[in-house]
């Protein structure tokens, strides 16, 4: 099956940004999520496991900008996200807003917290429309990425009409559609069934850009050269995914009274 990026206007930067967290603190209320986190990012495909409430999804959204941390620095591509106004933190003749959504994107783990748009050819055509393609060229291009991807009826199709994993199969196209240089997924394979799982990890896998998954689907990151455990807001391990999701496998056997394997 061909990407479904080859009808995208081409990437303008190498897709490989590369992630730095320096000594970030984050506190949500009266927890303190992260304290002096420090992370060098620059794999294309890196895994985050851990638990629920590890702080998997809270560090992504440090990463595209939804929380931003009390202290510490967090920079994709040398452009801190969180203080544009900084030399070197906003590209050229592009707000602080436009100039993050060119370098990072979240894929939510609620479909129905990223989709805008009544209709789905919309959703997909705005995504497109933000590279700069006009109105009646986005919407030719989103009808032939559903055609291309075999549904093309999805098109003109109410989002309303879709399952939880369709919609979720609709806000990952969109995230690719707009190109960004780091591709952020938050439980992603969660509402997929088995074919849909299956499409979602070949298109990760052959994806440009740097993709950050979060899952706790170990078998969809056990490949992964890099694979990061939290354990409540630090990191337990840190590595080959093959080791790193054993490690993680056994503590939570040894925890739940379950033989490891």
């Amino acid at each position: 099956m061909n990407s479904p990026t080859s009808i995208y206007p081409p990437l303008s930067d190498s897709p490989i940004a590369g992630i730095t967290l320096q000594d970030v603190t984050l506190q949500r209320g009266r927890t303190r999520v992260f304290d002096g986190l420090s992370l060098s990012l620059h794999e294309p495909r890196i895994g985050l496991i851990g638990d629920n409430g590890a702080g998997k999804t809270s560090l992504l959204r440090l990463l595209c900008g939804l929380d931003a941390p009390q202290s510490g620095r967090v920079a994709i591509g040398g452009t801190d996200i969180h203080s544009p106004g900084q030399p070197g933190g906003q590209l050229a003749g592009q707000s602080a807003g436009q100039n993050r959504a060119a370098l990072v994107g979240l894929m939510f783990q609620n479909p129905d917290d990223q989709i805008i748009f009544p209709v789905v050819v919309e959703e997909i055509a705005l995504s497109l429309r933000t590279r700069g393609m006009k109105k009646s060229e986005a919407q030719q291009a989103a009808r032939a990425l559903f055609a291309e991807r075999g549904v093309a009826s999805w098109a003109d199709r109410a989002v309303s009409s879709l399952s939880q994993g369709q919609r979720q199969q609709i806000c990952w196209l969109a995230l690719q559609a707009a190109g960004p240089r780091v591709l952020l997924l938050d439980e992603p394979y969660a509402s997929l069934d088995l074919p849909g799982q299956a499409r979602l990890a070949q298109d990760i896998a052959s994806a440009d850009q740097q993709v950050l998954v979060s899952t706790h689907l170990l078998s969809h990151v056990r490949g992964f050269s890099r694979v990061i455990w939290l354990d409540q807001g630090r990191v337990r391990a840190d590595g080959c995914g093959v080791e790193v999701c054993a490690e993680y496998e056994a503590d939570v056997a040894s925890r739940v009274h379950l033989p490891s394997h």
